[in-house]
């Protein structure tokens, strides 16, 4: 399917949960990590952060490859941001101390994990975006439990501090929305968007 339409896929993104779920649809992108600051807004809304953020990502791909003057004319390239949202926009942890504070204001409670997506068609500079939202319920989980956890390697690269697909995965009760969105990239809407460039 998007053999026929780009020569190249360009994920800008360093996080190797979305190119294993591009890899799942047998999208073997190209990877190109944007080096962009991700400075938001003051007051800026969920869906609007992320999106905001995605197409800053995917604009930079875009300048990187005119000036590396790349042979990417017929690409598509796919940006992404996530965080995580209870009372205000959660990021990746600073250190263990705040991967603590956030997994313990989210125990037994529910938050949105929201997913930006930006696409461009580098050969007619079509620009595409839009938000995905995941409501994640948690279990309760003990003191003891949750400093062991942060003992592990897993939340330390992730928005909310946790890893939904990894051994996390036993102190989630259930969702509302699609999984893929909380690893990192709604795969679904994204394909169904990518058919309409």
């Amino acid at each position: 399917m998007l053999n026929k339409k780009f020569n190249t896929v360009i994920l800008a993104s360093a996080s190797p949960r979305r190119l294993d779920i591009l890899q799942s649809a047998s999208i073997n992108p190209t990877i190109i990590i944007p080096k962009c600051t991700e400075i938001l807004p003051e007051n800026i809304e969920m869906q609007d952060a992320v999106m905001f953020l995605a197409l800053k990502k995917a604009l930079w791909a875009e300048e990187y490859i005119k000036e590396k003057e790349l042979e990417y004319k017929k690409s598509l390239i796919i940006a992404a941001d996530t965080v995580v949202y209870y009372n205000k926009i959660i990021g990746k942890p600073k250190d263990k101390s705040d991967a603590f504070d956030i997994l313990n204001t989210l125990r037994s409670n529910v938050h949105y994990v929201a997913t930006g997506v930006a696409l461009i068609n580098t050969l007619s500079y079509e620009k595409r975006g839009f938000c995905d939202v995941t409501k994640v319920f948690f279990k309760d989980y003990s003191d003891e439990e949750l400093k062991a956890y942060l003992e592990t390697d897993e939340p330390y690269d992730k928005a909310g501090a946790y890893a939904i697909q990894g051994t996390f995965s036993k102190y989630i009760d259930h969702i509302e929305g699609d999984l893929n969105n909380v690893i990192g990239l709604p795969l679904y809407k994204t394909l169904e968007e990518i058919n309409k460039l």
